[in-house]
Parts: C-alpha cells; structure tokens; sequence
C-alpha cells in the first residue's frame, strides 16, 4: 500500500508572506445563520505558504502555471538533509552527493531545517535561512531536475536576493562579520537569484515554503508530486506537495 506524506505548510491570515508583500485577508461574505451556508473571499499575495513558482515569475514571455504539465511536477525524486551547514550557510552540490545517488530529471527538495521557524520567528525564516550559489545553480542545470524544493522562504540565499540586503543592512554586517567577507565577494550584486534568474529561463522552477511531514524522509528517495492550481497566466500558485512512499 502506498503511504502518502504532506510536505506542505499550512495557509491561514497567519501565513508569512515573502518580505514587502502584503499579508493575506480572508472574511466571510457569507454566514451560515443568515444564508445557510457559508461563504469566504481571499485576497493574497502568490508567494506565501508552499507554492510553486512559474518560468513567468522571473522570465519575460515566460511559462505560467496553467502551462506546466503535470508530468514535470510528478515523478522520481530525492528529499536531502543539508541542515549541516547551519545559519547563513552556503549549499554546495556536494552537501547532495554525499548523501545519496542523484539522477538527471530527478526532483530534488533540500531540507534545511528552517522550515521549523514558519510561522514562529519570520526574521530566521526569511533572513537566516542557508541557500545555494552560482555553483550550485549551474549544477542543477547540469542535472536537469524536473523542480526543486526548499522548506525556507526562498531558494536562494537570502543574502543572494535583491531585496533582503537593502532591506535589513545590519543583517548584512552580521553576515560580513561571521563569513570574514564582504557580501559582493561572497555573492556578487551583478548575479543576484541565480536559482531563479540561471533556471527560470530553461523550465528549471521551484517550490519554496515545503514543509509538513519532511522530517520523515530525509535522504530519501520517493515519489514527489506538486498540484498548484490550473492558473493560467499566474506567474506562482498555492499548491500541494506529496510524497508517495511503497
């Protein structure tokens, strides 16, 4: 019998959106003494909870949603334990290998640990979270994965993002202080979102905010399947993220 694990974090007014956006509002518009039933409206921003983003998020002329087929988000994955490298840590692709064989048109979802902060502490979710670099980023175009996953608020690091320096500098010193370099050394200004900006262009997207029951199958290889809504021209969707184990 197949036994099926939710990866997915939890949407609710609570849910911390990506930095700048604003929060979601959810109210009634129908109530059940009056009406006999009930009734919500939602207004959200897309890139909250788990969601998967679109080559449109980040690419002119890119994919939507509604475009994916459903046989790129489903299939053979891999969900990795890199937590090792901690606060603000760099993701390597070794940080990979070294845990378990890897396929070309794997999916591929990392475990950072951080995903115990959702909901709890947004500064650590979003702002000290590890991620990947160029190097990184050009492996995965090497290896072809169908989509990535990461149980944080972004897939890149939140140090190699356009927003979150500008928006917290003292975060930046704190970084410069611990890594015994300056930020443009570490992650140059001119390639910013490599996760986003070297894979969006070639189909290569990604879920961010995994989460749910991930501690359950670290270094695992498992059926994974992601279900966004059939959105056509959304550039990211809400969605649903399982994994499917024998």
């Amino acid at each position: 019998m197949v036994k099926l694990f939710d990866l997915t974090q939890p949407f609710s007014i609570h849910s911390p959106p990506w930095p700048g956006y604003p929060a979601p509002i959810v109210r009634y518009i129908k109530r059940f003494p009056a009406e006999g039933i009930y009734g919500q409206y939602i207004e959200t921003p897309l890139h909250i909870s788990t969601h998967l983003d679109a080559p449109m998020h980040y690419v002119w002329g890119g994919k939507d949603i509604a475009s994916i087929p459903l046989e790129k988000l489903y299939g053979s994955g891999v969900i990795v334990d890199v937590s090792e490298v901690g606060e603000w840590g760099i993701i390597k692709p070794r940080h990979v290998t070294d845990k378990i064989e890897i396929k070309e048109n794997d999916i591929l979802i990392l475990h950072t640990g951080f995903h115990h902060y959702y909901e709890k502490d947004e500064i650590a979710y979003f702002m000290r979270h590890p991620g990947p670099d160029k190097e990184f980023a050009e492996w995965c175009i090497k290896m072809k994965f169908k989509w990535i996953g990461v149980d944080c608020g972004s897939a890149d690091h939140p140090m190699n993002t356009g927003y979150l320096p500008k928006a917290r500098p003292e975060l930046v010193k704190e970084f410069e202080e611990k890594i015994g370099k300056k930020l443009d050394e570490i992650f140059p200004r001119k390639e910013v979102h490599p996760m986003h900006g070297l894979l969006f262009p070639l189909d290569i997207i990604h879920a961010e905010n995994v989460g749910g029951d991930i501690d359950k199958l670290l270094n695992q290889r498992v059926t994974i399947g992601a279900f966004p809504w059939k959105f056509v021209g959304g550039e990211a969707a809400l969605c649903r993220i399982v994994a499917f184990v024998e």
